[in-house]
């Protein structure tokens, strides 16, 4: 009984250890700065999709200055939304290019 017991935890474990995270990369304008004054506000507008978000940084090797770089900014972007949610509307860049 332990040996049927203790398999059917390792095959519970493996099944379970093997979930794979699809990235999709996404086309996306990155529009200008959030200039507001809110605890939930700040960062920079990106529009995926016909949806706006909004995001803090970006990877450092993304080769995009946002500081120098004239906006509109057309990129490619896998992001993943940012959990907890203050606003609804904040996600995280996992990877970004021109």
């Amino acid at each position: 009984m332990k040996k049927i017991f203790l398999i059917l935890i390792a095959i519970t474990i493996s099944v379970t250890s093997c979930k794979k995270e699809t990235k999709i990369e996404y086309s996306g304008k990155i529009t200008g700065q959030d200039f507001r004054k809110c605890s939930c506000c700040g960062g920079y507008y990106i529009e995926i999709n016909d949806s706006n978000y909004r995001f803090e940084s970006i990877p450092s090797n993304s080769g995009i200055n946002l500081s120098i770089d004239t906006f509109p900014i057309y990129v490619y972007v896998v992001f993943h939304k940012k959990n907890p949610q203050c606003l609804g509307d904040e996600i995280i860049i996992d990877s970004m290019k021109k």
